[in-house]
């Protein structure tokens, strides 16, 4: 176990990390890159889950740099044992695979770094730590905050609250943010019951939107009834969702 300390963010304490990866040629790169990030003190490294869980009880870490895929005990099976302690380790997962994202997030990871990782890159992540320590509550809120989306190669953050439509493709969602759709693997079913209903409503089998999006219900004849957008989008609403819409319009 090796310990290398850096500078501490904002003249706070330095986050104390801990370096999980089965390749020691992974773990000592990330020991450099961590030499040259403010605020990140190195204070330990695990080649597999379960010593990471028993350092994580030793050392009390306040983050985790997690590799995904590694034998018996992975990275998603770690982050799931942490997710039940009191106080868990801000966790940022870092891995050649982009597929477990849905996964690493439905855990409240801070965020998803792709092999090979660029300095700059993590820095981000790290600072991202820093921001949620900064911000956290007693109480969290139980509906999804944000998204991270395959986008060429890299995963992009996009919070919640800059998704104007949801729209159903087979088993995946199509995410429209301010001119620029994402396609994420999930079922709006799924997705449907972690979004906030305070902030979206369905409105078809087939579409969510946001409710400050909606700027009025168009009624097209014959019980046939559409949602107007503020993009000047008319989206057929489905009899089933009709109810609630009304409702939300106060009729």
């Amino acid at each position: 176990m090796a310990e290398t300390q850096a500078g501490s963010p904002q003249g706070g304490v330095a986050l104390r990390a801990l370096i999980v990866d089965d390749e020691p040629l992974a773990v000592e790169r990330m020991q450099v890159i961590c030499a040259r990030i403010d605020g990140v003190s190195v204070i330990g490294t695990a080649s597999d889950g379960q010593a990471a869980l028993r350092l994580v009880d030793a050392l009390a870490p306040d983050l985790i740099l997690l590799d995904m895929t590694m034998p018996e005990t992975d990275g998603l099976a770690v982050a799931r044992q942490l997710s039940g302690k009191d106080n868990p380790p801000a966790v940022i997962f870092v891995t050649a695979h982009d597929e477990f994202a849905v996964e690493a997030f439905d855990l409240d990871a801070v965020d998803y770094v792709l092999k090979p990782v660029a300095p700059d890159r993590l820095e981000r992540a790290v600072s991202r730590v820093v921001s949620r320590r900064g911000q956290r509550t007693e109480q969290t809120s139980q509906w999804l905050e944000e998204f991270w989306v395959p986008h060429r190669s890299e995963l992009v953050r996009v919070p919640a609250n800059d998704v104007r439509r949801i729209d159903a493709e087979r088993d995946y969602v199509r995410l429209h943010v301010n001119g620029q759709s994402f396609l994420l693997l999930q079922t709006i079913t799924s997705l449907e019951e972690r979004l906030d209903p305070e902030q979206f409503i369905r409105i078809h089998r087939s579409c969510i939107v946001r409710r400050d999006h909606v700027s009025g219900l168009r009624h097209e004849g014959l019980g046939v009834w559409s949602v107007e957008t503020a993009d000047g989008d008319a989206l057929r609403i489905g009899r089933t969702y009709l109810p609630a819409v009304k409702k939300m319009a106060g009729r």
